[in-house]
């Protein structure tokens, strides 16, 4: 049956026509922005998954920055320890050499008590933003060693976020190597001997010390590679849940641009059908 008051074939054409200009609206914005889910209506629980993980990246983001500045401490702290390590070598050279009776006892001491200073030295001086890993003392607040924020676990979805920190212990070679103090002064053979001793002792705390500082140092530095991985493969997870597939969506573009001149033509048509019926009144 035909009407003239109602036209049936152009109301489901302008419905046709207004569901493909709605989707080609949707496609060239997600096209524009470059995300296909920007906002909670475009896919609520995508988006609140996506939200989620960008906090977790910054937060990540941030503990990258607080790794940098833990290795830094720890890589002055290194440098330090590997430093005195060759200084007491060479405190141990001069001491083997006072073993001989013809040496000028006095001599070696005067150079042995040099180095001893440029020891001393080094552990004042090995620090880095007010935080001394060779000090009894980290950071002037009685602190025996420096964390540093690692990692965040997170429980479920929407779980608990817990920080995860490494600690990395001061190795105190201010109380440890305090040369003045455990070194026997050299004025003959006899306390030659005596030195050699002790020279041999600090020693082994300085290598120990230093080994530990290195050791917490590639930590740190396995640590940081890893939480920069980690941020690139989550960034890559929410572009890959948010982000727009500009092939598919061009193509989708083109299809959507083609069924909308067709829905235009079928509303024309649809529009020009009550038309047909002044035939029937000629």
């Amino acid at each position: 049956m035909s009407s003239i008051l109602t036209n049936n074939g152009a109301m489901v054409a302008l419905q046709t026509l207004k569901s493909v200009n709605n989707n080609l609206n949707d496609t060239q914005k997600a096209i524009s922005t470059g995300k296909e889910i920007g906002v909670a209506k475009d896919n609520s629980a995508v988006w609140a998954i996506s939200k989620t993980m960008e906090s977790d990246i910054a937060g990540f983001e941030a503990i990258e920055e607080g790794l940098s500045i833990g290795e830094a401490t720890v890589a002055v702290a290194s440098a330090g320890a590997e430093q005195i390590v060759e200084k007491l070598t060479e405190i141990k050279e001069l001491v083997v050499s006072a073993q001989s009776e013809n040496v000028d006892h006095a001599k070696i001491q005067d150079d042995i008590s040099s180095k001893v200073d440029q020891v001393a030295a080094i552990i004042s001086a090995a620090q880095f933003n007010g935080a001394n890993l060779l000090a009894f003392d980290v950071d002037g607040n009685g602190s025996t060693g420096v964390g540093v924020l690692a990692s965040l676990d997170r429980e479920g979805a929407g779980g608990t976020v817990t920080a995860v920190e490494i600690t990395v212990d001061s190795v105190n070679f201010e109380s440890s190597l305090n040369l003045s103090a455990s070194l026997t002064s050299i004025t003959d053979t006899t306390t030659a001997a005596t030195a050699l001793g002790e020279i041999e002792v600090l020693l082994q705390v300085a290598i120990t010390g230093a080994a530990a500082l290195g050791a917490d140092s590639a930590r740190l530095d396995d640590q940081s590679e890893f939480v920069s991985n980690l941020v690139d493969s989550m960034t890559m997870g929410v572009s890959t849940m948010t982000d727009t597939d500009m092939e598919e969506a061009s193509a989708r573009l083109s299809a959507l641009q083609t069924q909308q001149e067709l829905a235009v033509q079928s509303l024309t048509i649809a529009n020009e059908a009550p038309g047909t019926l002044l035939q029937l009144f000629r």
